[in-house]
């Protein structure tokens, strides 16, 4: 049987989305994507970020896509490895959507992010980066509220997070996350409910009723961690799909 090339089961797949849906990475170059070049690429069909000993970033650094979303529900595939290729050493990185662009010239983003890491301790849940930090553990139902802040405790917030249910425990999450391996997230953003989902398995629940902070609409954009050591993440076959 003849095997088609990667590039063109690229355009084939790009081709049998729904109508509704759209490829916002075409499997050969970065095209609709802007980043540090010294660590941003495509290689083997995939968007890839790498750091080296040798050449580390100063801080959180993202390839920025070209467009912004409000509701939408995109869906990729994931693969993080250490600097030895493996998933036991450092390696951090997330899917920041509704967000902010905050330093322009090194591509520093600011807002939701679906995080994942190597160890798998944080992949599936919510932060924010540069914002309000762990909003929803893996695993968690939360409730976000605003709240007053207390002058004489200044480590106090101005919201609240309530747990409210859970859709499985942080090992359970970990038990359906092939480590160093392909593994498919999927994010879902309607209003101000959020929606994480990692190989089918839902990682986070969010309402986010902090109107001060929540965020309706913004950019997407893939991370590249500042660490002790280099890492390898790789993003591949992705499709957003929006009301418009």
């Amino acid at each position: 049987m003849k095997l088609l090339p990667l590039v063109a089961l690229t355009l084939f797949a790009a081709a049998t989305v729904r109508a509704d849906e759209k490829q916002i990475f075409n499997g050969k170059d970065l095209s609709g994507w802007k980043g540090v070049p010294e660590f941003w690429s495509v290689q083997d069909g995939c968007l890839t970020g790498k750091t080296t000993t040798e050449n580390m970033v100063k801080e959180n650094t993202f390839l920025v896509w070209e467009g912004e979303v409000g509701d939408f529900e995109l869906t990729c595939k994931f693969k993080l490895v250490d600097l030895n290729g493996e998933a036991k050493g450092f390696g951090n990185s997330g899917i920041q959507y509704r967000s902010k662009v905050v330093k322009p010239e090194y591509f520093v983003i600011s807002g939701y992010q679906a995080d994942m890491d190597c160890g798998n301790t944080y992949t599936g849940m919510l932060y924010e980066e540069k914002g309000r930090g762990i909003l929803c553990k893996p695993g968690e139902k939360v409730t976000i509220n605003a709240a007053q802040k207390d002058a004489a405790d200044p480590k106090s917030k101005d919201f609240k997070i309530e747990v409210t249910g859970n859709s499985g425990t942080g090992d359970e999450i970990r038990s359906e996350i092939k480590a160093g391996e392909w593994n498919e997230y999927k994010i879902i953003a309607k209003g101000n409910h959020l929606q994480h989902f990692v190989n089918g398995k839902q990682t986070a629940d969010i309402t986010d009723n902090d109107e001060a902070h929540a965020a309706k609409t913004g950019v997407l954009a893939l991370q590249l961690h500042k660490g002790p050591t280099g890492m390898t993440v790789q993003f591949k076959d992705m499709v957003l799909k929006t009301d418009k």
